[in-house]
């Protein structure tokens, strides 16, 4: 089978190639560029020609920066702007590593796209991954799932520390094995407000309030503050601890109160992505990527692809534009992003 690997210059991607050129199916490699961050992608682009001289492959180096534009980093800029915590990497996924570079492996002739994700493919639904300190089935939730009769992770049932070590024991791939973990986001250097200072002032100091819109502090500006945040602002003669519970962008003002304040027991979602046809089921929800599965009832809308979970345990910190997974068991069957 003729595979499109995506190599990105790490260990888990150049792994999969190898990997799946081992299992004897015929291999090309892609790297995309993304974006221009200032020294990225040249040591990227040695690593992965590196790869492809050892393997013997093919090695596309392909430019999406307009699209990953479009799709990924003006949102991710723009709904900050709208004081909405944006998922970049559940957009990229979708639109660009199982979008744009799935429709490039076609046109060149490739059955399958592999990716060095730790995820599972079982039975047509996107499943956890063995290794549960590095599943990312979160972060695929949002593909849809026609695409997934395309795609192969071979790294879904093994752990990391398995892959890195295999990397170490081949001399010309050791660095592989040894080198840094990349960021979650690919384009944020050190911290997201860095990005955003690129486009926007983001010390603009406001008012902070209380449930009842009670002026009872002072803020540096709202987009320093996502859901759940409790340092950054101050709340006059305050004892206790406040957290931002909303953020009210037009009126450059955030919301705070106390950790009760932020508990919630309904959730409701946009861009509803089915992996079942169900419009009534339950299921165990993850509000955030590292946070734990919490049970519930779902009931969807698919004429506006909307629905609205009601939690049996009440979870804290649920921020609009981040994205809520539902599980059964470890099988992916719905996701959609919180409102």
């Amino acid at each position: 089978m003729k595979i499109m690997v995506a190599l990105s210059g790490g260990v888990d991607s150049t792994m999969t190639a190898k990997i799946l050129q081992e299992q004897g199916h015929e291999i090309e490699g892609c790297y995309m560029k993304l974006h221009s961050k200032p020294g990225y992608h040249e040591e990227n682009i040695r690593k992965v020609k590196k790869v492809g001289e050892y393997l013997g492959i093919k090695v596309h180096i392909l430019d999406l920066q307009d699209k990953f534009n479009e799709f990924v980093y003006d949102p991710f800029v723009k709904f900050y702007k709208e004081g909405i915590t944006p998922n970049p990497c559940a957009l990229c996924n979708r639109f660009i590593k199982l979008g744009a570079l799935l429709n490039f492996a076609k046109e060149q002739g490739c059955q399958k796209l592999a990716t060095g994700h730790y995820v599972q493919i079982i039975d047509g639904f996107i499943t956890s991954a063995v290794d549960p300190s590095k599943d990312q089935s979160y972060f695929l939730a949002q593909v849809p799932k026609d695409v997934l009769n395309d795609m192969i992770f071979p790294l879904g049932d093994k752990f990391k520390k398995d892959i890195k070590e295999m990397a170490k024991a081949i001399p010309v791939l050791s660095e592989f094995g040894t080198q840094a973990e990349s960021s979650e986001i690919c384009f944020v250097e050190d911290t997201y407000i860095q990005v955003l200072q690129k486009h926007y002032d983001t010390n603009l100091p406001g008012n902070v309030v209380d449930k009842n819109g009670n002026v009872i502090g002072r803020h540096q500006g709202y987009m320093h503050y996502t859901i759940g945040k409790r340092r950054g602002f101050e709340v006059f003669g305050a004892h206790d601890p406040h957290f931002v519970l909303k953020i009210d962008a037009a009126k450059n003002e955030i919301v705070v109160g106390s950790k009760d304040d932020l508990s919630q027991r309904e959730v409701k979602l946009k861009d509803v992505n089915m992996f079942i046809d169900d419009i009534q089921f339950e299921c165990e929800a993850k509000i955030r990527y590292r946070s734990p599965k919490t049970g519930a009832i779902v009931k969807v809308n698919k004429s506006d692809n909307t629905a609205v979970l009601t939690l049996y345990t009440a979870v804290f910190g649920v921020a609009a534009g981040q994205m809520c997974v539902m599980y059964d068991g470890d099988r992916v069957i719905a996701s959609g992003f919180i409102v």
